[in-house]
């Protein structure tokens, strides 16, 4: 299951991390052990922000995947379900199918 996490850090969580020298070092620790497909990272209603792209063999991995970034970030995360363009074309049938049923 491939997922989206975006990962929101508090401006003072994120300033104090700065300030000591270790923010880049945080984030490098937890992306070492996530192995991420995909990794970017932004500005977020004026916050330091993250999306990154992971594929989970099954939902229990969710808190492993997002108890560092609490831990050590206080940071706030949102993850959500992806998809690839050749996964949404194989929904294609199923999406039409619904259409039909209720729309």
């Amino acid at each position: 299951m491939r997922v989206m996490l975006k990962v929101t850090i508090p401006v003072e969580t994120g300033n104090a991390a700065v300030r000591a020298g270790k923010l880049g070092s945080i984030i490098q620790s937890i992306l070492a052990d996530l192995k991420p497909e995909a990794a970017y990272f932004t500005d977020y209603d004026g916050k330091r922000c993250g999306f990154i792209i992971v594929n989970l063999r099954d939902a229990s991995q969710i808190p492993a995947m997002a108890e560092p970034f609490f831990l050590a970030l206080n940071a706030r995360l949102e993850c959500h379900v992806v998809m690839l363009p050749e996964d949404l074309h194989k929904a294609a049938d199923d999406i039409a199918a619904v259409a039909k049923k209720y729309g």
